[in-house]
């Protein structure tokens, strides 16, 4: 069991696909990354990986036929290894996103359910491009629940302990003879928890677009992966063409931040004119724009060629290149996304991914 055999069972050149959904995630909420995002993404990382570990233990009596190169029925990694490399990378994607909060762990669980299933279950079947939509999604909404999570729980909390010290909680009594009231520690527990959750959900809510959008994404591509063995599909490799012009149509579109309204919403106020004049672009103004452009129009070539070609030619290996083009895609529209909610440098730190991800991708394989 050789570094090389295990780097190809874990596909880890495909890991640069990863960070970016926490990044995103993040971007979406109007947050910036924190120790929570590192931990999404450490956990993401973790869950991906265990991913790739039990899907080709599933498949090792497929691969031994169409793929025998491939580490387990190569003979290069036993069975029992790589499915106990599956469970250990499971267990530490959810350790971390449980240092991350409940809410996070909550994802994190779902996730991994999800990464479970389809390996097991739904891989083959109609249900298989969804389910993999809804784990890159969930992926999103990891980084999303998991960012500012550690603020979100002590905000109330330290609020509640600033009104003890000063002695202006409810029920309290100055004096030696001062209690406080039966019961108020734990409504403020109470409280607080119940605090953090609805504003988990509230971040969950924001995100939920981008989510769609990457699960989009992933579902195109899934639908043309089911091919690349034997190839012979002109219809997905189209279908997954129409997709990504449609996502990228949809991620020109500027997302505002949380709570801040939209220029419609502000035009629209009343007694305003709809013809009211709009203030002139500057370069802070149109900077941002550009990027989101530059970043979407890099998304679209990079998956647009290779599905071009694979429709033309539906063989095997370029059908497998249509799938390596449309994994590799996911970067840029992860840095599309964040540009989109308004976080340029998130996405400029996404797209530095991608240099590493070509470099690692002409060792070893992303299918």
């Amino acid at each position: 069991m050789t570094v090389r055999a295990w780097a190809e069972l874990l596909r880890v050149s495909a890991l640069f696909t990863v960070p970016g959904d926490a990044l995103a995630g993040a971007a979406a909420t109007g947050r910036r990354p924190d120790r929570g995002t590192a931990l999404a993404v450490g956990a993401s990382l973790c869950l991906y990986e265990a991913g790739m570990a039990l899907n080709d233990w599933a498949d090792r009596d497929e691969d031994a036929i169409d793929r025998p190169h491939r580490p387990i029925p190569s003979g290069r990694i036993a069975p029992g290894a790589a499915l106990a490399a599956a469970g250990a990378l499971t267990a530490a994607g959810l350790g971390l996103a449980a240092r991350a909060g409940r809410p996070a762990l909550a994802v994190a669980t779902g996730l991994a359910a999800t990464v479970w299933a389809y390996d097991l279950r739904l891989k083959h079947t109609p249900a298989g491009p969804a389910a993999m939509a809804a784990a890159r999604g969930l992926d999103l909404l990891l980084g999303a629940t998991a960012t500012g999570a550690a603020k979100r729980a002590a905000g109330p909390g330290a609020r509640t302990a600033s009104a003890s010290r000063t002695g202006s909680a409810p029920g309290s009594r100055t004096g030696s003879g001062s209690r406080t009231a039966p019961g108020a520690a734990s409504a403020s527990g109470s409280r607080t928890g119940s605090a953090s959750a609805s504003a988990s959900r509230g971040f969950v809510s924001g995100a939920l677009p981008a989510a769609g959008l990457l699960g989009a994404h992933t579902y195109a591509v899934t639908a043309v992966s089911r091919h690349e063995a034997q190839g012979g599909s002109t219809t997905a490799p189209l279908a997954a063409l129409a997709v990504t012009a449609a996502l990228g149509a949809a991620a020109l579109r500027e997302q505002r931040g949380p709570g801040h309204a939209t220029p419609d919403a502000e035009r629209g106020r009343k007694g305003e004119s709809h013809r009211s004049h709009r203030p002139p672009a500057t370069p802070a103004s149109t900077a941002p724009r550009l990027l989101l452009t530059a970043l979407t129009g890099s998304y679209f070539r990079t998956a647009a060629g290779p599905l071009l070609h694979a429709a033309l030619n539906p063989s095997p290996p370029l059908t497998q290149r249509a799938v390596g083009g449309g994994i590799r895609a996911m970067i840029p529209l992860q840095a599309a996304l964040a540009a989109r909610a308004g976080a340029a440098g998130s996405g400029l730190a996404v797209m530095g991914l991608v240099p590493l991800a070509r470099t690692l991708a002409r060792k070893v394989s992303l299918t």
